[in-house]
C-alpha cells in the first residue's frame, strides 16, 4: 500500500489509516474477530492505527493492544483523549490534570510505552490553549508521546494553536483529524487550505460518511445507516429529515456514477477523499472482516477528472449536505448562549 508523509513529522504512514472504532462494545464485540481484523490489515501494508479512549470506553484500546503486541516497533498508533471517562468532572477534558493521568491510562489500556500521536478529540474553547499545548509538550519531552495532533478544530483554532505554540515556545500540533467524504465537503473552503499552510498531517475520518457511501441506500430505503454506536445521533441518520433525504438522493446519484466509472460506492468514496492533495490517510472504521475488504482497494484507485467533475455536480466542492455531519457545533450556538 502506497505510504505518504505525516506532515513534516518525518513519519511516514499508510493512505489507509484503521480505525478501531467499532472494536468492543460498539460494534464487534468479539475481541478474536477485532484481533484478526487488525492483523488482515496489518498484512496488507496499513501500518496505521487510530483509536480513542472513549471507544467502548477503553475497549477498543484494549483490543489494539492486544492486537499488536509483537508488532509495535512496525506501527504507528494513535489514540485520543478529551470525552467523559466516568462521572467524575474531572475525568474528562483538555486540562493538564486529565491529560497527564489518561496518557497513563490509554499506555495502560495500549500495552505500550509511547504513543506515536496523541490527539485531542475535539476542541474546548472554555480551556486556555497554553495549557493543553504545554501539557502535551511535558509528555513528548517525557517520552510518552513523540508527537500530538487534534480532531474536528475550528479552523480559528487551528490557527490559534500554532500562533500560541510559537509565542509560548511549546511543541506544536502536527496533524488534524476532521470529517471528510463527497457528502461532506465543508472543509474544503477553509480548514484543509488551512492545514496545507501550516504543513500539517491530515488524517480524515467517516469517508464513507458513516454509511451512507457504502452502497446499501439508494432512494427506496426505509432507514439510513445504523449501528449501537449511532443510535444517538438521530440527527444524523434520521431519514424523516430534510438534510438526510439530500444525502440519500446524493447517495443514489454517486451510486449510479461509480457503477457507470467500473467501480463500487465504496471504493470511489475513498478514492475521492484520497485525491485531495491535503488529505495524508483516510480512516476506514470497519466493523468485520467484508468491510475491511471492501474499501481496501480504494486505496490503490485514482479517479479520472471527468469523474470528480460529476461527483462535483452531484455535491459541490466546500458543501456539506447536513451540518450535523462536521462534527463540532460552537457552543456560541448552544440554545443557551444565544441572545435572545
Amino acid at each position: 500500500m502506497q505510504s505518504r508523509p505525516l506532515g513534516r513529522t518525518g513519519v511516514h504512514v499508510s493512505a489507509l489509516c484503521l480505525g478501531a472504532m467499532m472494536f468492543g462494545d460498539w460494534g464487534t464485540k468479539d475481541h478474536d474477530e477485532s484481533i484478526r481484523i487488525i492483523h488482515r490489515a496489518l498484512d496488507v501494508g496499513i501500518n496505521f492505527i487510530d483509536t480513542a479512549d472513549v471507544y467502548s470506553a477503553g475497549e477498543s484500546e484494549e483490543i489494539v493492544g492486544k492486537a499488536i503486541a509483537g508488532r509495535r516497533d512496525d506501527i504507528v498508533l494513535a489514540t485520543k483523549f478529551h470525552s467523559p471517562m466516568g462521572d467524575d468532572v474531572n475525568q474528562r477534558g483538555n486540562g493538564r490534570r486529565w491529560i497527564i493521568a489518561e496518557v497513563e491510562n490509554s499506555l495502560r489500556r495500549l500495552q505500550t510505552d509511547w504513543i506515536d500521536l496523541y490527539q485531542v478529540h475535539r476542541y474546548d474553547p472554555a480551556i486556555d490553549l497554553e495549557v493543553t499545548l504545554g501539557a502535551l509538550t511535558d509528555l513528548v519531552h517525557a517520552g510518552k508521546i513523540r508527537y500530538f495532533g487534534h480532531s474536528t478544530w475550528p479552523v480559528s483554532a487551528i490557527v490559534e494553536a500554532q500562533w500560541t505554540a510559537e509565542r509560548r515556545g511549546t511543541e506544536r500540533p502536527w496533524t488534524e483529524q476532521p470529517s471528510y467524504s463527497i457528502l461532506t465537503r465543508g472543509i474544503e473552503r477553509d480548514v484543509l487550505p488551512t492545514l496545507m499552510r501550516y504543513g500539517y498531517g491530515v488524517l480524515s475520518y467517516s469517508p464513507l460518511a458513516g454509511g451512507w457511501l457504502s452502497g446499501r441506500y439508494r432512494r427506496d430505503a426505509q432507514r439510513g445507516p445504523t449501528s449501537p454506536s449511532r443510535q444517538r445521533l438521530v440527527n444524523r441518520f434520521d431519514l424523516a429529515l430534510d438534510e438526510n433525504q439530500r444525502k440519500l438522493s446524493a447517495a443514489t446519484a454517486l451510486a449510479t456514477l461509480a457503477e457507470e466509472a467500473g467501480l463500487s460506492l465504496i471504493e470511489m468514496a475513498i478514492a475521492f477523499v484520497l485525491r485531495h492533495p491535503g488529505i495524508t490517510s483516510a480512516i476506514i472504521g470497519p466493523r468485520t472482516m467484508e468491510h475491511l475488504d471492501s474499501q481496501i482497494s480504494g486505496a490503490d484507485v485514482r479517479l479520472s477528472d471527468d469523474v470528480l467533475d460529476a461527483i462535483d455536480q452531484v455535491v459541490a466542492p466546500g458543501v456539506t449536505l447536513n451540518p450535523a455531519d462536521d462534527g463540532w457545533v460552537p457552543p456560541a450556538l448552544d440554545p443557551g448562549a444565544r441572545r435572545r
